[in-house]
């Protein structure tokens, strides 16, 4: 069993950066893949950026390429999001997600962990 537990989320203006993190714990942080998801009011939950367990392999949606950073520290068993050039439509809730294999993948139905999630709001 993984628990994971966000933070860093917060109210923002345009243009500003914000710095998610998520801690897991258990041993065996490498051997997990992790994502960020985000869920806007009313919306239903998006694909943000994943991780593979090395770290080596990211993906990005189109709607956050270019902007934000997805990383990780398996000595910390905590991953980051570095969110920069934040527009209003980056408010939402964020998840950090685990799944039990190394390879990432865009698909939330392939995660078996995740958080309770943290809160992003940017204003115009």
């Amino acid at each position: 069993q993984v628990q994971l537990v966000e933070s860093g989320g917060g109210l923002v203006q345009a243009g500003g950066s914000l710095r998610l993190s998520c801690a897991a714990s258990g041993r065996t942080f490498s051997s997990y893949a992790m994502a960020w998801f985000r869920q806007a009011p009313g919306k239903e939950r998006e694909f943000s950026a994943t991780i593979s367990g090395s770290g080596i392999t990211t993906y990005y949606a189109d709607s956050v390429k270019g902007r934000f950073t997805i990383s990780r520290d398996n000595a910390k068993n905590t991953m980051y999001l570095q969110m920069n050039n934040l527009k209003p439509e980056d408010t939402a809730v964020y998840y950090c997600a685990a799944r039990r294999v190394v390879a990432a993948t865009t698909r939330p139905g392939a995660y078996d962990y995740w958080g309770q999630g943290t809160q992003v709001t940017v204003s115009s």
